[in-house]
């Protein structure tokens, strides 16, 4: 599917995403064929022609700061590997359920701070501007932001709306009590609910990276961030589901089965967190 043309006094403009989203224009420019994507312009990925012009770069777009973002997923991500693989041993190793539980919540933490870091470089990332060179930082910096046309604003909100219900749902292991009814409530739905956010987030940031519903395109490193993202989400969802304490009991391989899906969604966190270091690196110093 061949994208819309947008008609501009002296400029064709090829505008491409899931719509209502636009997440990538291209034209020419002073004799530049110029094209713009929505997550490479709020990551600043695609800062070459700004970088030759001296542009200022705000610290949100530099490459410490995506290396360090993906730096903390990493972290979170096999943290949560580790929990759940130690979860899998017998009750004979003698391991308590205390420590994996403290395992869980630490990396919770650290995906929460990513999370937020991610967001706020969404909720700055500045309006569009035909000129590249004149993209310049917001003179207002945005803690929240409110871009609800922006695919990459949701995603990253939810995201991190997810990761502070992980937060609960890891911590209260530590304090609920040990019946089917505390767990569920306590433990099991905030997981849930943060693996609904995930799984929108994930699937919104698919979409963002493939301009379309759906995309096959595992030569570009932003698509193959975006997908072994989404399958880590569906992993987790997965788990989440199985992760439910019914009142008369569950069969043994159950919970074992949720730990397997939890880590397989940990790798594939830990997998798009080591490429997500990988892009900043495309990214001017700064």
């Amino acid at each position: 599917m061949r994208a819309p043309v947008l008609q501009l006094p002296g400029l064709r403009m090829h505008i491409a995403g899931p719509g209502p989203f636009i997440t990538r224009r291209s034209y020419a420019l002073e004799g530049r064929r110029i094209v713009w994507r929505a997550r490479q312009h709020r990551k600043g990925l695609e800062r070459a022609a700004r970088a030759l012009e001296n542009a200022p770069v705000p610290f949100w777009q530099t490459h410490a700061y995506n290396w360090w973002t993906g730096g903390l997923f990493a972290l979170g991500s096999l943290l949560f590997m580790l929990g759940s693989l130690l979860s899998l041993l017998p009750a004979s190793a003698g391991l308590a359920a205390t420590p994996i539980n403290l395992i869980f919540f630490m990396g919770s933490i650290p995906f929460t701070g990513a999370g937020y870091l991610q967001h706020f470089q969404a909720a700055n990332a500045g309006a569009f501007t035909l000129n590249p060179a004149d993209a310049a930082a917001p003179r207002h910096i945005s803690l929240i932001g409110w871009h609800p046309h922006s695919a990459g604003w949701l995603s990253t909100f939810t995201q991190f709306i997810g990761t502070v219900a992980f937060n609960f749902n890891t911590f209260d292991p530590l304090t609920a009590g040990g019946g089917w009814y505390a767990q569920d409530v306590a433990v099991w739905l905030p997981g849930m609910i943060g693996s609904v956010l995930f799984l929108v987030s994930g699937y919104l940031a698919f979409a963002e990276t493939g301009h379309g519903y759906w995309s096959w395109r595992p030569r570009q490193l932003d698509w193959r961030i975006a997908f072994v993202n989404l399958l880590g989400c569906g992993a987790f969802m997965a788990a989440s589901t199985l992760a439910y304490v019914p009142r008369d009991g569950e069969a043994w391989w159950i919970p074992d089965l949720a730990n397997i899906l939890l880590c397989l969604g940990g790798l594939g966190f830990f997998i798009g967190a080591v490429l997500m270091m990988r892009e900043s690196a495309s990214a001017a110093p700064g």
